[in-house]
Parts: structure tokens; sequence; C-alpha cells
């Protein structure tokens, strides 16, 4: 592994230029990357998690920063395809009056991977909108994401990643997202 590839990353992902998602629209690119997740002070609080100057969340978008962080991460209707939303939503289920559901309403599968009601993803959006910003690094040419980014997770540990954390993986993230999974699965139309 590239040591200078590793701290250039960190150094993008940590101490880089913060966006809103609306600033991002005009300047993330649509390259392959990671991306790191910030909140502000009440974000922190809200998710009794993390630090304000300390990335909540670090992920790789194999094909387009663009399309994984601000057209799937930061938009309504996309809890189910996302984990950083499944995370903050049940993170967020009270504060937010979050109702999860299944993520195929017309055919609900039992998944773990849950959606929410639509006014409560809208909320979830508003919030994420509010509350969040988001750094990139793009990947050079030859570089292998999947390692860098591991290095990278491991650096700086941020507290709403599960995958590659191993123990230090949050539980009381793993629970609420299992609580809210339940509920998707018992999910009935009213």
């Amino acid at each position: 592994m590239d040591e200078a590839m590793v701290c250039a990353a960190l150094a993008a992902l940590a101490d880089g230029p913060q966006y809103t998602a609306k600033e991002a629209l005009e300047v993330v690119p649509n390259e392959a990357g990671l991306y790191a997740v910030h909140g502000d002070l009440l974000a922190v609080g809200d998710l009794a998690a993390g630090a304000a100057d300390h990335p909540l969340y670090v992920g790789k978008a194999e094909r387009s920063l663009l399309g994984r962080d601000l057209l799937t991460h930061f938009a309504t209707g996309k809890t189910g395809s996302s984990t950083l939303r499944r995370t903050l939503s049940a993170l967020l289920r009270e504060p937010l009056e979050l109702r999860a559901v299944p993520r195929n309403l017309a055919r609900p599968d039992g998944s773990a991977n849950y959606s929410l009601e639509s006014s409560g993803d809208e909320r979830l959006t508003e919030w994420m909108h509010a509350r969040l910003r988001l750094s990139v690094w793009v990947r050079p040419d030859g570089v292998v994401l999947d390692e860098v980014e591991t290095a990278v997770l491991n650096a700086l540990r941020p507290p709403l990643n599960l995958a590659k954390m191993g123990s230090l993986g949050d539980r009381r993230v793993k629970a609420a997202r299992a609580a809210m999974a339940e509920e998707a699965r018992a999910w009935r139309e009213a």
C-alpha cells in the first residue's frame, strides 16, 4: 500500500474542504473515490456519536462520488439503498419520528435493508441537508480503492461505520438498525 496515497486521502477527507449537499452538487466529480460525512455540533448531539471535527462516516464510491453521495445518500427515497441513511434513521428514529417500512412495499422480502415511510424519508433528507457536510478524495488511476478505504477507516475510526470496523462497530448503532429492520418486517399497510 502506498503510504503517500493513504496520507493524501486522509488529508482530503479529514481536513479538506467540506461541502453542503447543495454545494457538493456543483463540485463533487462524477468519478470514483472516497467520501467522508461530517456533522455539525447539533448533528453530533442528535446522533450521540463522534465529534464535530471528525468524520462520522467514511465510504467508497466505486463508480461515481456524485452518484453514490448526492444521488443516493443525500436523496429522499433512497434509504433502502443507503447504509448511511439506514444508520442515521435508526439513530434519529425518535426525534424525527421515523417509521421503518420494507424497501419494496409491493414485495416485502424480510430484508434487514429497510426504507422509511415517505414523510419520514423527507424529514431525514432535510435533517441531513441542514446538519451534514461532505468531503471527497478522487481515486487516482490504478489505485485499489478498497485498500485505501480500509487504511482510512483504520486511521479515522468513524463512529457510524459498521463494515470493516470489527469489534469497534458501535453496538448501539447495530441495535438501533436491528430494531428498525424488525419494524419493517412487521409492517402492514394501514
